[in-house]
């Protein structure tokens, strides 16, 4: 069975993202995509979501 995991990131930077993606794929996840929540002011993204997916077995 596919399993999910979404991390929010309210620090939209490089170094938050990287830290984010070592630690979740160092737990097994596997990257599956990244989505960004933008403000109507801004060009920088205020907010940034790391999708994750990994097999489990079922129950």
């Amino acid at each position: 069975m596919l399993t999910y995991k979404v991390v929010e990131i309210g620090t939209v930077t490089e170094d938050v993202i990287e830290e984010a993606l070592n630690e979740w794929t160092a737990r097994g996840w596997r990257f599956d995509g990244m989505q960004f929540a933008m403000r109507e002011a801004s060009r920088r993204p205020s907010m940034a979501f790391l999708i994750f997916t990994r097999e489990t077995e079922e129950a």
